[in-house]
Parts: C-alpha cells; structure tokens; sequence
C-alpha cells in the first residue's frame, strides 16, 4: 500500500523547485538577469534560503526551456539572443502570429474581440506617453490574448515556445526613434482587421508587424554597433 506522506513529500519537493523555476524567469525576463549574466546559483540559493538542490532542479527546467545556457565549470548563463538568431527567429514567429491572428478573426467571441479592443486602448495610451517600458508590457498582453482568442491548443503550444525568446529581447527595437509609433500605427490597422473579422487581412497585418520589429531591431543594433565605434577611431587618430 503506498505511504501517502510519501506521495505528499514527493509534491513539496517538485512545488519547490518549479516556484524557483518561475521565479528565475522573472528575474529573466525583467533583465534583472540579463543575456549573457552568469547565474550565481550559490548566492541566490542563499538569498532565498533554499538548498542548492531545488535551484540546480530549476534551472534544468530552465536549460530544457532554452532560457539558459550550460557551460562546462561555469554553470549556467541566461541565453542571448544573437543577431543570427533574431534573423532566423522572427520569420518564424512573424508565421505563427499571423495564424493566431487569422484564427482569432474567425473564431474569437465578441467578448474577447472587446478584450482586445480595450488592450488596444492601453498600447494608444503608452504610445502617446512615449512610454517604451509600459508599451512592451501591454504589448505583450495584446499578442498573448490574440493567441488565446485563436482557440487553438496545437498552434499555442507552439507559439508559447518561441515566445519565450521573444521576451528574451523585451522589445529592444522599441528604443529604436520611431518604432514606438510605426508599431501603434500598425497595431490600429490590425485592431481593424480583427474587429471586421478579415482573417486574411489580419493575418498578413501581423506577419508584417512582426517583420517590422526584426528591421528596426537590427537598424538599432547597426546604430549602437556605429556609436561603439565611433570613440575608437577618434582615439586612434
């Protein structure tokens, strides 16, 4: 007969190493641990005051999840997305999307239509602020809800994996000048689309929002990229 304080045991444990699991990717996806940083499991396990155990199970998960990366005698660093990644990963994610956004025309009820109308309203208002942090914060409750609204398990389950590396970004192309209000214009048009239940329209207007985000990431990586070196040549002159 099984021992049900064993059963019970067994339940703490995994509750305890999932709970640091999510809260490492908070940490992760708020930047407090950024791509690249070594994850100093010792000091957080002493932070939280939790064994090394539930902290080495979680970030197993983590490593499975592709949110971060083991390195022989250094342990783990949180992934980077790289540009070579960015050109492979939004083509991907701009297909997925434009699906949700096809099977969210068709299939969303009028309640999660005004849903989406009402997440609309708080991207307009962060957008007119200027306001980059809230606008990547409300802009990433609008996609998930337009995945949601798509009502399909297979296609979420998907688009949940590479989502994840997406907010490895934070919407970095948002610092680009400009991109702010080149996305809300493209989020009014796609608002549209979905409210008039075309799903064709919808799809293509959210394939190429997606699209738009990887050209204003990479025009602000090839800025940074030019003011780095700017400094050099002068010193070396």
């Amino acid at each position: 007969m099984t021992d049900l304080s064993e059963l019970n045991s067994t339940i703490r444990a995994v509750s305890l190493h999932e709970e640091v699991a999510s809260r490492l990717r908070t940490l992760i996806f708020e930047r407090h641990l950024a791509p690249g940083q070594w994850v100093d499991e010792q000091a957080l396990a002493r932070e939280w005051g939790i064994s090394r155990t539930p902290m080495r199970e979680a970030l197993k998960v983590l490593a499975a999840e592709g949110l971060v990366t083991l390195q022989p005698r250094r342990g783990c660093v949180v992934t980077e997305v790289t540009e070579d990644d960015a050109e492979r990963l939004f083509p991907v994610m701009a297909l997925l999307e434009g699906r949700c956004a096809y099977e969210a025309a068709l299939h969303a009820s009028d309640a999660q239509l005004a849903e989406l109308q009402r997440l609309h309203e708080d991207l307009e208002l962060t957008a007119a602020a200027h306001d980059a942090e809230g606008y990547y914060r409300a802009n990433h409750v609008f996609h998930t809800r337009v995945q949601a609204a798509a009502g399909n398990p297979w296609l979420s389950r998907a688009t949940d994996q590479l989502r994840v590396f997406m907010r490895l970004l934070r919407g970095r192309q948002l610092a680009r000048p400009g991109r702010i209000d080149d996305s809300i214009g493209e989020h009014r048009a796609l608002i549209d689309a979905l409210a008039a239940r075309d799903a064709p329209r919808a799809a293509q207007l959210m394939h190429d929002h997606l699209m738009a985000q990887l050209v204003a990431l990479k025009a602000l990586r090839a800025s940074e990229a030019a003011a780095a070196a700017r400094p050099a040549r002068r010193t070396k002159a």
